[in-house]
């Protein structure tokens, strides 16, 4: 992916597009093109000092500045009041990601390169500078020492101290926190000890938050007479000449990761790179991050996204130890919706994640043939969370007399349509919500099939019972006669006829509980009412509760988050539904290989090569949200790989899980 001069010198083109760099335990690098930074999640290196999660925002830039025959030449821009300065954005002839990020200016009759990368496993970041010319570069650092939620203010407490040796300077400005450690080959180190006033933010004050900051710059290098510098800015003291083994340890890595068989396709190639970002440890096991750049691993988005970011690219070891790391946290039958940064405690508000528990282990097996770690390590967990689930669990959640599933109490909110703003669930869905139905009806199959191949013969009439009532009931209950499609909740004898895209999981799961014959008219109105280039939209445009915009402040973006704003992940099993529902022919799966590739052109814009987590329900679409999100990235590899190419990668090598 190259942008020239046209792009990079273009304030706001540049500062649309946003590159990140992860390391594999939470922690990232991430800016936009033209190295101003717009959030406040922008940083050189963002540490997760309690993998994945304890994030604290270290070091927030590298003020650079070319001198050449005593002439300066800024090569950074940052946004102040009323003002861009410096404006080195107008120097930049290049940015690319191969695969790293590469900026290249052209200043004075010479030609400046950086490159950056973070290496897997530490929290350490990389930048490497490249000089034509026999000049001076000065490298001022500015850093931040915060919560990556929060922002820095000028403060009283912040101790100035450097510590050098050779080829080395740290600092620790605060008491509890890391010591940051700068290796670099300067030829000079000068303390500094200033404050930076009045960064300011601009997506922040967008999005009504704090969009303010002050940064700290503790030294300046001076690289003189030299072609080549390099700072490896880490938490760990490492020693300039490492760095070049990084790079070629990580490179190697990223070779690795994609399967042959999706290099065949540019599409999935890149959407393979795409995935290894979210995939991180967490203790001994590995886990999901659901978007960067704010979101911790959740147990929906885990499940829902495991299939297409570690399955489809071969990495079943990965796949394993994600069950293994949330089947331990399973609690009265649920599992968790996510790890909060701030508590070791997870939190359990959460209906359908256990429920794409049994779909991620089904594809599990599917992918690995591994059946007999179902067995050892899974099953009885199985067997409990269903068990749980017909006697009542949490909030609400259990069988009904029909064999459907019950949710939700007041003030919750259970379903993946989980906006909140203070006591206001702004789309509640209590009662039996119909993708939880899909779900449940898929989880109850899943369990009978195991417990077939396990023995268990009472548990699997138990189950094949249960779900043959299910879905009986479903299919009386959920049809919609006048719309032509399923009722988004039924609760007690009212029936919620807003058509929204849950009712897709009907016909996509691997065991749909939704009757053949309905199954086309289903997606007609969906493709009618909810279908845009860049995935669903979460509510019909016909409906008074629909927002066409993502925007404004907190109130305003979440009132919109499922009103029909755009999610890019719902493509996935609307594509899978398709395909399924006109027999895997080749005309459809050509189109859903067009609806897929649509994409290529998104991937240039927001978070480059990557997929964003939602869109502005109305044209042009415009990207919002994390620029990054795990199940959007998924979904489409795991759509594409099965769906359209009929693909099989064999799993990837150990070094690469």
């Amino acid at each position: 992916m190259r942008f020239d001069r046209k792009v990079c010198s273009d304030i706001q083109a540049a500062t649309e597009r946003e590159w990140i760099e992860t390391n594999g335990i939470g922690g990232f690098s991430s800016s936009t093109i033209a190295g101003l930074n717009t959030r406040r999640y922008h940083g050189l290196l963002t540490a997760a000092t309690k993998p994945p999660m304890g994030r604290m925002l270290l070091l927030s830039k590298l003020e650079e500045t070319l001198v050449v025959d005593g002439q300066r030449y800024d090569l950074s821009a940052n946004q102040y009041s009323g003002a861009i300065y410096p404006r080195g954005y107008e120097f930049l002839a290049e940015f690319q990601l191969d695969p790293f990020p590469v900026w290249t200016w052209e200043v004075a009759g010479t030609r400046v390169t950086k490159t950056l990368f973070m290496p897997r496993g530490e929290n350490t970041v990389v930048v490497a500078y490249g000089v034509e010319a026999n000049c001076e570069l000065e490298i001022r650092p500015l850093i931040a020492f915060r919560d990556y939620h929060s922002t820095t203010h000028v403060n009283g407490s912040l101790d100035p101290a450097v510590l050098t040796e050779e080829g080395v300077a740290s600092v620790a400005p605060y008491a509890g926190l890391p010591r940051l450690y700068f290796a670099h080959n300067a030829t000079a180190l000068e303390p500094q000890g200033n404050w930076y006033y009045g960064f300011e933010y601009a997506v922040e004050r967008e999005r009504g938050l704090d969009s303010t900051e002050d940064l700290y710059n503790p030294f300046t290098l001076r690289i003189s007479g030299l072609r080549k510098a390099t700072i490896i800015a880490s938490t760990l003291n490492h020693s300039v000449a490492e760095a070049v083994e990084m790079r070629k340890r990580e490179l190697r890595r990223r070779k690795q990761i994609i399967p042959s068989e999706l290099r065949r396709e540019p599409l999935t190639a890149c959407l393979a790179a795409a995935a290894d970002h979210f995939i991180v440890d967490r203790g001994h096991l590995k886990s999901i991050v659901a978007g960067y750049h704010w979101f911790g691993d959740w147990g929906r988005d885990t499940m829902i996204a495991l299939p297409g970011l570690a399955l489809t690219t071969g990495r079943t070891e990965v796949a394993k130890s994600v069950l293994l790391a949330f089947a331990g946290c399973v609690s009265e039958g649920m599992l968790p919706n996510r790890f909060p940064d701030v508590s070791e405690a997870p939190e359990y508000n959460t209906v359908d994640a256990t429920l794409w528990f049994f779909e991620a282990i089904r594809a599990y097996v599917e992918y690995s043939d591994d059946i007999e770690f179902v067995r050892g390590r899974l099953y009885g967990v199985l067997k409990d969370i269903l068990d749980w689930h017909v006697r009542g669990t949490r909030y609400g959640i259990r069988v009904d007399d029909d064999g459907l599933l019950m949710a939700g109490e007041p003030g919750l909110q259970l379903t993946w349509m989980d906006a909140k703003i203070g006591d206001w669930v702004v789309t509640p869905r209590h009662g039996k919500p119909v993708e939880i139905q899909a779900l449940w009806y898929n989880a109850l199959r899943v369990f009978e099939s195991f417990a077939e191949a396990f023995h268990d013969q009472e548990a699997r009439l138990f189950t094949h019972e249960l779900a043959d009532l299910a879905c009986q009931s479903f299919n009386a209950r959920f049809w919609n006669e006048a719309a032509g499609c399923l009722y988004d909740v039924i609760n007690g004898n009212e029936a919620d006829g807003a058509i929204r895209p849950n009712q897709i999981f009907a016909a996509s799961l691997h065991h749909a509980i939704l009757s053949v014959e309905k199954t086309k008219p289903m997606l007609d109105v969906v493709e009618r009412e909810l279908l845009t280039p860049f995935g669903l939209r979460t509510l019909s445009p016909r409906d008074s509760r629909y927002r066409p915009r993502y925007e404004s402040g907190v109130w305003e973006r979440d009132s919109a988050y499922h009103q029909g704003t755009v999610w890019p992940w719902l493509l996935g099993p609307f594509i899978s539904a398709y395909v399924k529902a006109h027999d895997r022919s080749e005309e459809s799966r050509n189109q859903a290989r067009a609806w897929i590739e649509g994409f290529s052109e998104h991937m240039q814009i927001a978070g480059l090569s990557q997929i964003s987590e939602i869109l502005d329900a109305e044209a042009p679409h415009k990207p919002r949200g994390c620029i990054a999100q795990a199940w959007s990235v998924a979904e489409l590899l795991r759509a594409a790989v099965e769906d359209v190419f009929e693909m099989r990668p064999a799993s990837a090598t150990a070094h690469a899980a």
